[in-house]
């Protein structure tokens, strides 16, 4: 059997480049950031319970890897850092969300739990979810954020307090139901800067 190659895009001046300059994210390419830390696991079929194992004692560099099933949403991940600190800062990236989870999230910039917030929805969202769209967009950008639209599907936050930064991955959109999902805790800065830098850089349709 004949095997055709095809190479693109490939510059040995690449080679050269620094490894800090290698790991920064570039929009609309692959990316990774390798690290390394202490990860701890355990399952959850519940709100309630992912709030119980997960614990009060986060330390810079550890990692929570979950498994849920039930009651639990990509919120509800949120939900276990905001009960060890306020945020000065948060961006999420979620496909779609429902409109009681966007007046959570109003409710924290209000009370102040989160002082700001940038939003990353999928490209579906604006069409689709035309109310919950426009109520985002209220929402995100009264308190100074922003809200960008773009073929979108990752599942993140990230964000930081006084006491630690953070990055949250799950697969969950932030709508609950009752299939099994997947999240990841994270507590480094690293970690967080990754992904602003990434987003950041995240040129809106809209």
């Amino acid at each position: 059997m004949e095997n055709n190659f095809v190479f693109q895009e490939f510059s040995f001046s690449k080679l050269t480049k620094k490894t800090e300059e290698l790991n920064e994210p570039q929009q609309k390419r692959s990316t990774c950031l390798k690290r390394r830390h202490n990860s701890t696991y355990r399952r959850a079929f519940g709100e309630t319970q992912l709030l119980d194992i997960t614990g009060f004692d986060f330390n810079d560099g550890d990692s929570y890897h979950i498994i849920t099933g039930g009651d639990v949403d990509a919120l509800s991940f949120l939900k276990v850092v905001l009960r060890q600190q306020d945020l000065d800062y948060l961006l999420f990236s979620t496909w779609c969300m429902a409109s009681e989870d966007i007046y959570q999230f109003e409710d924290y910039l209000k009370s102040g739990k989160i002082k700001k917030i940038d939003a990353y929805v999928g490209e579906i969202f604006p069409g689709n979810y035309k109310l919950e769209y426009a109520l985002l967009k209220r929402v995100i950008e009264e308190h100074g954020g922003r809200v960008a639209v773009f073929k979108n599907h990752s599942k993140i936050f990230a964000g930081y307090g006084d006491k630690f930064y953070f990055g949250i991955e799950t697969s969950a959109n932030i709508n609950t139901n009752p299939r099994a999902e997947n999240g990841c805790i994270t507590i480094d800065k690293k970690l967080y800067e990754f992904y602003k830098l990434y987003f950041d850089g995240i040129k809106s349709y809209e």
